[in-house]
């Protein structure tokens, strides 16, 4: 269960993951790295299967609410770090 608050852009980066995102409330967006924006709304599922380095943006009014589910799974530890230069990544 992912939570991304509304108005923020992260950059994320899932190095030894694989993973999978479904979209049960709010909006926003995944942008690539060229720029380019994918909307996510209710019922949308996106899938990262290249490790891609990207940000995930909520839309300015509204949380983006996710289930997201990573191949391997997570060990429950980690944890985003999104302060410091490049992707937030484990």
């Amino acid at each position: 269960h992912t939570v991304v608050r509304a108005g923020t852009r992260s950059r994320l980066q899932y190095r030894n993951h694989l993973i999978a995102c479904y979209c049960i409330g709010g909006a926003g967006a995944v942008e690539a790295m060229d720029g380019t924006r994918y909307p996510v709304a209710p019922g949308t599922i996106y899938v990262l299967d290249q490790h891609d380095d990207h940000y995930l943006v909520a839309d300015p009014e509204q949380d983006l609410v996710l289930v997201s589910v990573f191949n391997p799974p997570l060990r429950g530890t980690e944890r985003h770090r999104l302060t410091g230069t490049g992707a937030s990544a484990y």
